[in-house]
């Protein structure tokens, strides 16, 4: 099964029906990148967050119709719904940030335009990059059997994250200067906290770090912690963070 190519249909699952896959890239992949055709097998993973093993009834170019055979009891999800709220970085390196970030389990993604964000993005080109970084997303969140499809925004500025604050039970703001500092224990302290269907909010800067207006316009509602005692790079602190909550709420209990 485990070579079974995995798929996302954005329909709650019902056995007795059949479905259909609509989305042009994934009927070019099945069709033309793993040469499928009628008879063969595929995953699918529907809204509701079921999983079936599935047959393909009929190929056409508009869509593929499928029959469910068999249902898939997995579970991928982290426990705790994590957004990683970063500062906009270089493209390359946001694109693989959050195609790893997806594998590691996150929740959502919020990309901000930070003081110091070297990148700058026009208005007239956030369209086409949420629909690019979306697609990156759609594709690790196959790979890495994901039962959901994170979902990414853009904000032009940290005050824009402000009105969202009261959705987040925990909102936690990586802050080298606590790292330097030598502060370890508190986000260890804080990951211990987290409760199942948290909704935990990371905030991190881009490569330049958050300016001091960014830390005194959160100092209200975030706790500022260190991630250990190396200072790491703006693509690598968030892998940190979801790999620490996944070793504290999934590997340890």
């Amino acid at each position: 099964m485990n070579n079974l190519q995995r798929y996302f249909i954005d329909q709650n699952a019902d056995d007795s029906q059949r479905f259909f896959i609509t989305n042009k890239e994934d009927i070019h992949h099945i069709t033309n990148v793993m040469r499928n055709t009628v008879g063969n097998q595929i995953i699918v993973t529907f809204k509701d967050k079921t999983v079936f093993k599935s047959e393909i009834i009929t190929v056409e170019n508009e869509s593929i119709e499928i029959k469910l055979i068999e249902h898939i009891d997995i579970n991928s999800e982290l426990p705790v719904q994590v957004t990683i709220c970063s500062g906009l970085i270089k493209a390359d390196k946001y694109e693989w940030l959050i195609q790893k970030a997806t594998e590691l389990g996150a929740d959502s993604f919020i990309a901000v335009e930070m003081d110091r964000s070297v990148v700058k993005l026009n208005s007239n080109k956030v369209q086409k990059k949420l629909e690019r970084w979306q697609k990156i997303i759609k594709e690790a969140a196959e790979q890495s059997y994901r039962l959901i499809i994170p979902k990414i925004n853009f904000k032009s500025n940290l005050n824009e994250i402000c009105d969202t604050i009261n959705h987040y039970d925990y909102i936690l703001l990586a802050y080298e200067d606590e790292a330097k500092r030598g502060e370890v224990s508190l986000f260890k302290e804080t990951l211990k906290k987290f409760k199942t269907n948290d909704r935990i909010l990371l905030i991190f800067g881009p490569e330049g770090g958050f300016s001091e207006k960014e830390i005194s316009l959160l100092k209200e509602t975030s706790v500022n912690v260190g991630l250990g005692p190396r200072i790491l790079r703006a693509e690598t602190a968030p892998l940190y963070a979801l790999s620490a909550i996944s070793y504290e709420n999934e590997l340890m209990g």
